[in-house]
């Protein structure tokens, strides 16, 4: 179907010569376009392009400055979420808004206005009938807290449903899902589509807007760039329109001259803030030199194990240590003084990472302020530093002095990843380190991480998209509820095998544990490394011998 055959089509919403300021920051100028009814509609562009600023207009959070929204023809005015409701327009965010302690089914009636009648029976009876048209899998009953991602995710998106949504808006979708998960999310997001429902996804993975989309839609710097047929197009080509520039699309893997281990994690139990168990007796290295990433669905452990290692959580059993040398009950700043130039890249970049009302210049020195002399800080050496980075990570901000909590996400991450491996680290421990950011600014990420491999720095990478783990990372480490379920080669495992892992159906870990002859509560001797390095190497000299 051509784009003149799609003009006939009815036209669910149409943005006209939209404009949006704060201060003088233009996030959306004149942007004009089509949603159609019964189409599922990609929205692509780098970070702080205005997509979200956009969306956030057609549900309500935003009032447009200039220009006009038309639902089904009509002109309409959308000053609050509850106006957009009326207008049938649903979004689901990517951070829900759910109450933990509540059941699924008593989140659903939240959403009651005032007056309608509280009932339950009535409200499972018309989720049910949801659930059976469109073929969600969601219990009722279920408490939120005891739900995975995915299971939140179908709550967030049958509660606007059974609100009557026809327009629905998903940010973000698939970035904390399993591709298990994402192959269920898209049948149903297709299901949909054949009921007449128009979806509009916000996305930075171009193979997901490839396999889900009829059409995508380009901004970029806040204007609206144009819309293709995605059987009309390719990644390449989008990539370049959100650009502005070709762009290689290629995620290098660098073969480095392995070292010792590093890093040496063994037998490791960590607790969770609630009390209960995150991590559970696991055990694995990282080599200089070398990228082990951790694959796991949200919540298995990932988020405690990095701030064990970073020296910010206790530990209640086992063993880290740095080159021989235990780290266990030692802070951030008594492991840089044994030596040990960390990095740390938290999940929460704003709560954790960086401080919100201070400026680029003043997060710049939250690690090297003690480091001067005298009662004043240095500002002109961190604003340099500052400057150049901005100009190395592409990061749009009005100038260096702006408050963080200013930027769009994926700028706020740049800011965080830039000043973390600016401190030329020899370990770099990383949890999604590009989330949020576009694909140009992402892979400009995995070129920095491989030219901190290349100098012999060892780094444990947590991502959510397993393609870029599989292209990027030497060995994969799989957590499920805080055990190791097995580390694998890169090179040798598929998506699938690591989605059985990830949700517990597939457990490697025994079998690698007899087979190194790893005894509990006991250290790897000098010569079992020997053993294991010599294995190994001559596994990856026989893949490479073998193409």
């Amino acid at each position: 179907m051509s784009l003149q055959e799609n003009t006939a089509r009815e036209v669910a919403v149409k943005f006209e010569n939209i404009t949006k300021t704060f201060g003088s920051v233009v996030a959306n100028n004149n942007v004009s376009f089509d949603v159609y009814k019964g189409e599922i509609l990609s929205l692509l562009g780098e970070n702080g392009c205005g997509k979200t600023t956009l969306m956030n207009m057609l549900s309500g959070i935003y009032f447009p400055d200039k220009g006009n929204i038309y639902v089904y023809g009509q002109p309409v005015v959308i000053q609050s979420p509850k106006d957009a409701f009326a207008y049938k327009i649903g979004m689901v965010h990517q951070h829900f808004k759910l109450v933990e302690v509540f059941t699924a089914l008593q989140n659903i009636a939240l959403i009651l206005e005032k007056g309608q009648k509280y009932d339950l029976k009535k409200i499972r009876e018309g989720v049910n009938q949801i659930c059976s048209k469109y073929g969600f899998n969601i219990d009722l009953d279920k408490k939120v807290y005891n739900m995975s991602v995915s299971e939140k995710q179908t709550l967030e998106i049958v509660k606007v449903l059974y609100r009557g949504t026809d327009i629905l808006v998903l940010d973000e979708p698939t970035a904390v899902l399993t591709p298990q998960e994402t192959k269920k999310l898209f049948a149903v997001i297709k299901n949909m589509r054949e009921d007449g429902k128009s979806i509009i996804i916000i996305t930075h993975k171009l193979n997901e807007v490839m396999e889900i989309s009829d059409r995508v839609t380009i901004l970029r710097k806040g204007e609206y760039i144009g819309t293709v047929l995605t059987t009309e197009t390719n990644e390449k080509e989008l990539t370049e329109m959100m650009v502005g520039k070709k762009v290689e699309l290629k995620i290098d893997r660098p073969k480095t001259e392995f070292d010792r281990p590093i890093l040496e994690i063994r037998d490791l139990l960590v607790k969770a803030d609630d009390g209960s168990v995150a991590i559970n007796g696991t055990s694995f290295y990282i080599r200089s030199g070398e990228i082990l990433g951790v694959a796991g669905i949200t919540g298995c452990g990932q988020k405690e194990l990095c701030e064990a290692i970073a020296g910010i959580r206790d530990i209640e059993k086992g063993l880290i240590t740095h080159d021989g040398e235990s780290l266990i009950g030692l802070s951030p700043k008594e492991i840089i003084k044994k030596g040990v130039s960390m990095s740390f890249i938290p999940e929460d970049r704003l709560g954790m990472g960086l401080v919100p009302s201070m400026s680029i210049t003043d997060n710049m020195m939250l690690k090297t302020y003690a480091d001067g002399k005298g009662i004043f800080v240095d500002r002109k050496n961190a604003r340099e530093r500052a400057v150049a980075l901005v100009k190395k990570l592409s990061i749009v901000t009005p100038s260096t002095e702006t408050p963080v909590r200013r930027l769009s996400g994926g700028n706020v991450q740049k800011v965080l990843v830039g000043r973390e491996i600016e401190s030329n680290p020899n370990v770099i421990v990383t949890a999604y380190p590009v989330r949020g950011l576009d694909i140009n600014s992402s892979y400009a990420i995995y070129d920095i991480l491989n030219e901190q491999k290349k100098k012999g720095t060892g780094i444990l990478f947590i991502g959510e998209d397993l393609d870029v783990m599989l292209a990027l990372c030497d060995k994969i480490m799989v957590l499920c509820h805080g055990r190791n379920m097995g580390i694998v080669h890169a090179s040798k495992t598929t998506k699938e095998e690591l989605g059985l892992m990830m949700t517990g159906s597939l457990d490697l870990s025994e079998a690698k544990n007899k087979e190194y002859g790893k005894a509990k509560d006991s250290r790897l001797t000098d010569e079992q490394w020997l053993e294991l390095e010599q294995k190994e190497n001559s596994e990856e000299k026989g893949e490479n011998d073998n193409g």
